[in-house]
């Protein structure tokens, strides 16, 4: 059964952005009975999820006019921008007394904390979500939203992010959850550059990969989210779940925020480095893992 909201009739959510993640969070609120209106920049991924059962609005602004929930989830900072502030088509423009708009892109903090100011003088509540986790997590239903934004507001949406989500985790006030966001995917990505650069050292000393990766992931020295990253990076299926190209935006992201503080991360940076140079060599739209492809064998991976 659907959440509710008040007035006992589920809430009305919009989705803005139907890439990997917004389509499948939106197709979970079809399933769970809430009317969903979907608005994407390109029309092919609308129809899947109208012939599900959602409404496909023409720009943020009209599918925010619809709805008491916005969801947000676009690629990066200035996708945002245009998404949400666009005087004739964004979601601030639309949005409706009362309703709230949630960012759930990985955005920097810096943006969300500006975003959040102007939402806040057009009168409209926000919180911002970003996601932990990627295709097949949406789909079983156990990503984790990082929360930042009022408790209050929190406490009116929790049932229509929990549709997707396995735990909600408030991080502070707005800008906490997309830095820890950048935390956590700067931790994975550094884990991913650091097994694919070792795994080349265990190929070219003329060990066995299958067994020395085996071993490795038998040992708590092992993560295990870098265990699955050298069982990939072995197998050599790039197909993308979190791709090259985004993973160094957040990289990027990162390093700006630590400048910005003061501060260094150098283990980032040499990630955002090894990541660069995967881009370089045509691998984008990869999976991260597919970061291996410059130190193994070519002979040995592919798509």
């Amino acid at each position: 059964m659907p959440t509710t909201d008040l007035d006992g009739e589920p809430p009305v959510v919009a989705v803005v952005g139907l890439g990997a993640m917004g389509s499948r969070i939106a197709a979970n609120l079809v399933d769970e009975g809430h009317r969903v209106v979907v608005t994407n920049r390109t029309a092919a991924a609308v129809s899947g999820l109208v012939a599900a059962g959602a409404t496909s609005a023409a720009s943020p602004r009209l599918a925010a006019a619809e709805a008491d929930v916005v969801l947000v989830v676009v690629r990066d900072d200035d996708a945002s921008r245009q998404v949400w502030t666009d005087h004739d088509h964004g979601v601030l423009a639309g949005l409706r007394p009362g309703a709230v708009g949630i960012e759930c892109s990985t955005v920097s903090p810096r943006w969300v904390t500006e975003l959040a100011g102007i939402a806040a003088r057009a009168g409209a509540d926000f919180l911002e979500a970003p996601i932990v986790g990627s295709r097949p997590q949406a789909e079983a239903r156990a990503l984790v939203h990082l929360l930042g934004g009022p408790q209050s507001v929190l406490d009116r949406v929790g049932p229509v992010l929990a549709v997707s989500a396995a735990r909600l985790h408030r991080c502070g006030d707005v800008g906490a959850a997309a830095t820890t966001k950048l935390v956590v995917n700067a931790l994975l990505a550094i884990q991913v550059a650091a097994m694919a650069e070792l795994l080349g050292v265990v190929e070219r000393s003329g060990l066995d990969l299958t067994d020395t990766i085996q071993l490795l992931t038998e040992l708590p020295v092992t993560s295990p989210a870098a265990a699955r990253a050298a069982g990939v990076m072995h197998a050599g299926a790039f197909a993308p779940n979190f791709p090259v190209d985004l993973v160094a935006k957040d990289l990027r992201y990162l390093t700006r925020l630590a400048a910005e503080q003061g501060g260094e991360a150098p283990m980032v940076a040499a990630a955002l480095g090894e990541f660069g140079r995967s881009r370089a060599a045509g691998h984008g739209q990869d999976d991260l893992t597919a970061i291996a492809r410059t130190h193994l064998r070519t002979e040995r991976t592919h798509t």
